[in-house]
């Protein structure tokens, strides 16, 4: 445990409302102190292994806590991870709903933050492990702070942190923790349908493109570190790009860093070969494919509903349609609320807002 969040109330306030205006309401009724967390978890091959995270507690409240369990979206740079920045998307998460009287929960995964190895993109499995896990510290954290945590933990996550969230809630109801409960589920323009929805809109252009060849590059370098999909990154990048790819996601360069070294499209990232295997997937890159998608493919038998925006640029509001067509194949009838033409950061802080009124709803 070390300390990397101490703020009053009125603190909470200006770092929410200043850097961060969609977050201003409902104003926070706390102040807040919080913790970068090392704690030991698996592998993607189920070695021990060590993974961070951040824990904020609210200062001003009495009792047992709930914890709110938000998973990140895409980070390439182990710096930007939110128990590293103080303006990480999950350190932000963290103390919003900490300030609101929660226990804020936010991972890093694997391989980010002060974690080991490098980061399993898009990895459902590892997500799940890691976010459970570092419920797990939460509670020794809350434990030595003098606080005890309920059972029932909420669990939310934006972009690939709405995968990683369905992901968790399937472990947490599946009773991985003979403690810890699922309570309520709440994922944010999730890339739920990686086969069917999200890689044919990356690859038909009807997504940011730029967006696309980045997310695109991320998940190759990192499903062939898992699946071994090439044996020279010639295979499946153009040139020049196939000498500094690989580099660029070893998790010391961040997305400023990033984006200016690659192209302005998939088309112009990948070989054609490529570009065709994964509108087609077999073999390695299926099994890869697979282990992301299928996160929504059970019945939750808590509160559920899912954010997204049908204008989102950057995920394809496919995937949340998607997700709402498997979970009810399944018998769960969750709610969706549609952000229309927003953005898809615009739905992270219209999310957190959104999920936090919902949160204060339910029994």
């Amino acid at each position: 445990m070390t300390p990397v969040v101490g703020m009053s109330r009125e603190q909470v306030r200006r770092y929410l409302g200043d850097e961060h205006s969609g977050l201003r309401f409902p104003r926070p009724r706390s102040g807040v102190s919080g913790f970068r967390v090392l704690y030991r978890t698996i592998s993607v091959t189920g070695r021990p292994t060590t993974a961070s995270g951040v824990v904020v507690l609210p200062r001003d409240t009495a009792g047992a806590l709930q914890a709110v369990s938000f998973a990140h979206g895409t980070h390439a740079g182990r710096g930007t991870a939110g128990s590293v920045a103080a303006d990480g998307q999950s350190r932000v998460a963290a103390v919003y709903y900490a300030a609101a009287g929660y226990a804020g929960v936010a991972p890093d995964y694997l391989g980010l933050g002060v974690g080991a190895g490098k980061h399993p993109y898009m990895d459902a499995a590892s997500e799940a492990s890691a976010s459970l896990d570092m419920l797990r510290a939460a509670r020794t954290v809350a434990g030595r702070e003098g606080r005890k945590l309920d059972r029932r933990v909420l669990v939310t996550g934006f972009s690939q942190g709405g995968q990683a969230a369905m992901a968790l809630g399937r472990q947490l109801q599946r009773g991985a923790d003979p403690y810890l409960q699922l309570g309520a589920l709440a994922p944010v323009s999730g890339p739920y349908d990686l086969r069917y929805v999200q890689i044919p809109a990356s690859l038909q252009g009807s997504l940011d493109p730029r967006v696309s060849a980045f997310n695109l590059a991320y998940a190759t370098v990192s499903w062939n570190r898992l699946y071994h999909l090439y044996d020279s990154p010639s295979e499946v990048f153009r040139a020049p790009y196939d000498t500094t790819v690989e580099r660029l996601f070893d998790g010391s360069h961040d997305e400023e860093d990033i984006f200016p070294q690659l192209p302005a499209s998939p088309e112009k990232l990948m070989t054609s070969r490529y570009s065709d295997w994964l509108a087609h997937p077999s073999g390695a890159l299926l099994r890869a494919i697979r282990a992301a998608d299928g996160t929504c493919d059970w019945a939750p038998r808590v509160p559920i509903r899912l954010y997204g925006a049908s204008g989102d640029e950057q995920v394809a509001f496919g995937n949340t349609q998607n997700c709402l067509r498997a979970l009810r194949a399944h018998g769960a009838r969750p709610q969706v609320v549609d952000y229309g033409d927003a953005g898809h950061f615009d739905t992270l802080y219209r999310g957190l807002s959104g999920t936090l009124r919902w949160f204060r709803t339910l029994p």
